[in-house]
């Protein structure tokens, strides 16, 4: 088995509503333009590494966010080469049967989607290792997403590499992996999701729990408002966990206590009830939200067409006593 710590960098379209995705066969979130990895060597230490420029197809004008975090410009742009010879390269530096390590899973499904849309091979991919986990089960943390920097801070890592560059943020997430027991880690990371969900402050054993184990989990945080969280897309848009083309969304209903729930659907895999839940921090007023995904059954289904028919009968009835002539 060959491990691989990798990250990933990619342009976005300019809006989501964008003609380039008439084009796509799935809703692309991001286009590869760099590849970072570094190698890890049989005792888990860096070693050799990889990097290369990728040239975009369909997302070819750079995102003002992504020049302004990456300082890609066009100019680099032009001189990538295309995703294909890439990802050949790529899989030549890697070897068969490799594992990638990565900080967070956003870059497995950005990877996944790439090769999708150019139609080529990933047979050679073994799996994906998210790091956060098992980092976050060895150093006492719980399921809330901590940042590659913060790691490093933890373990007193000095920063020697560029941020946001593909090879300084992989070789940086090799540097973490050496302080972690990674045999320990990847051994039962199996695990990790069940472990760290017993240290959430809310946990119940399963058997106590009603209703069904979510199959997603993410935490946001420093929000200014609740309306600013739900503008922000890794809160308001779903991927099918399964193939992962963008599912098409209801609307948000509100259950009150400071929890909304949305339905999401997939041609080809059904529909995911999505549930948001806010708190506001009482230092500095900022909201955060959980996210957790359900594979929606029926009950699911029904209970929120009750919850969203109760919500329209509010708002007509809100708009009729508005609307009423003073007596």
């Amino acid at each position: 088995m060959n491990y691989v710590v990798v990250d990933l960098e990619w342009n976005q379209a300019m809006s989501s509503k964008s003609s380039v995705f008439n084009k796509l066969p799935i809703h692309l979130r991001g286009e590869i333009i760099e590849i970072g990895a570094v190698k890890l060597t049989e005792d888990m230490k860096p070693g050799e590494e990889f990097t290369i420029d990728v040239r975009p197809v369909y997302f070819k004008r750079m995102h003002y966010k992504v020049k302004k975090l990456t300082g890609f410009d066009k100019e680099r742009l032009a001189h990538g080469i295309s995703f294909a010879e890439a990802l050949e390269e790529f899989h030549r530096f890697c070897g068969d049967d490799v594992t990638f390590i990565t900080w967070g899973c956003d870059d497995q499904g950005i990877m996944e989607q790439n090769i999708i849309i150019h139609d080529l091979d990933w047979d050679w991919i073994a799996g994906w290792v998210n790091l956060q986990l098992i980092y976050n089960v060895q150093t006492g943390g719980d399921k809330n997403q901590k940042s590659l920097a913060s790691a490093m801070e933890h373990f007193e890592i000095e920063q020697t590499r560029v941020a946001h560059d593909a090879l300084g943020d992989a070789y940086n997430t090799a540097l973490v992996s050496t302080h972690l027991d990674m045999a320990e880690g990847l051994r039962h990371y199996e695990e990790a999701g069940e472990i760290l969900a017993r240290r959430m402050p809310n946990y119940r054993p399963p058997a106590q729990n009603a209703g069904p184990e979510p199959i997603g989990h993410d935490m946001f945080d420093d929000f200014d408002t609740k309306a600013a969280a739900f503008a922000d897309k890794r809160l308001s848009s779903l991927c099918c966990p399964e193939c992962g083309q963008e599912a098409k969304g209801a609307k948000w209903v509100n259950q009150g206590d400071q929890r909304y729930m949305n339905v999401y659907s997939c041609p080809q895999h059904g529909s995911y009830l999505v549930r948001a839940k806010f708190r506001k921090s009482k230092d500095n007023g900022k909201w955060s939200a959980n996210k957790l995904v359900y594979a929606a059954d029926a009950g699911m289904i029904d209970f929120y067409k009750l919850k969203a028919a109760q919500a329209r009968r509010r708002g007509r009835g809100h708009s009729q006593r508005k609307n009423r002539p003073a007596k």
